[in-house]
């Protein structure tokens, strides 16, 4: 499935997150090509994971984010069984 995800598209996508200088080119570039929406859920996602990772349990996740707990499990799925980009995205802050 991932390799199908990786599409000319995708990858000029990549190049361009990729091309960005800093949190305020990123912020710039995230306004014009997701919705206000589409920014929350991945802002939540990671507040998630980083919960998650400090092993917090899902009741106290879910009332400190507002997150459900689909949302929980899949982003533990992905900490757990993904492509580790939630877990280089946690390492590189600590």
């Amino acid at each position: 499935m991932t390799d199908r995800l990786r599409t000319p598209d995708v990858e000029r996508l990549l190049h361009a997150f990729s091309t960005l200088d800093g949190p305020d080119e990123v912020y710039a570039f995230l306004l014009d090509v997701c919705t206000v929406r589409e920014i929350h859920d991945m802002a939540q996602r990671l507040a998630v994971a980083r919960l998650l990772a400090a092993g917090e349990h899902y009741d106290r996740i879910s009332e400190t984010t507002g997150a459900s707990t689909t949302t929980i499990s899949r982003v533990s799925r992905c900490l757990n069984y993904g492509a580790d980009g939630y877990r280089a995205v946690l390492d590189r802050e600590a």
